[in-house]
């Protein structure tokens, strides 16, 4: 069942977190202070609609990072019911699809919940001062339409935000797998 993301206000701060990454290490909300935009997108390995536009994904994030795009992407899933969303799978996804911003793991689901994530996938696009100036698709593609995965949406809103320029509503809601939450976790 496919889920819509929650459209969190807009002007809302980016929360803190410091994750471990996929390749070692971990990456801190500080760690990206410098970039005029962040990206935060919470993706997984297993979910088709995380599928149907990775690739795109990979390609349309690699053209903003020399622009000023600071971009992470977080897996929260509970690896546990859902093993293909574990580290390992993960980095095969990376690779798969061409990733070249750090991939984070939210064992706890703690950033998940603190970004009012709802789906994978998820997109926040914070500006510079981190306040929350988009929220919602990458594109129209789904799993089931044959609309082409070219990342227009998710595109516009990074082209305003690095020009200083805010995010015109309405936003269209992401839409994808909820977030595979642990017992107890789950925020509805």
């Amino acid at each position: 069942m496919a889920i819509a993301s929650f459209m969190v206000p807009l002007g809302s701060p980016a929360p803190d977190f410091t994750l471990p990454a996929i390749d070692g290490g971990t990456v801190s909300l500080n760690d990206l202070s410098d970039a005029p935009a962040l990206l935060v997108m919470f993706l997984s390995n297993h979910c088709p609609y995380v599928r149907r536009v990775e690739e795109t994904l990979g390609r349309v994030i690699a053209g903003y990072q020399d622009k000023g795009l600071a971009a992470v992407a977080i897996c929260s899933n509970d690896v546990d019911n859902y093993p293909d969303d574990g580290p390992g799978h993960l980095r095969e996804q990376a690779e798969r699809a061409g990733f070249t911003f750090p991939y984070l793991v939210d064992e706890s689901q703690e950033v998940a919940r603190a970004y009012r994530a709802a789906c994978t996938p998820d997109f926040f696009l914070y500006d510079r001062d981190r306040r929350l100036a988009y929220r919602g698709e990458f594109d129209g593609a789904r799993p089931r339409n044959e609309v082409p995965s070219d990342g227009a949406s998710l595109s516009a809103a990074i082209d305003r935000v690095l020009a200083g320029e805010p995010v015109p509503e309405p936003h269209t809601p992401s839409l994808g797998c909820g977030i595979k939450w642990k017992p107890g976790n789950d925020p509805s």
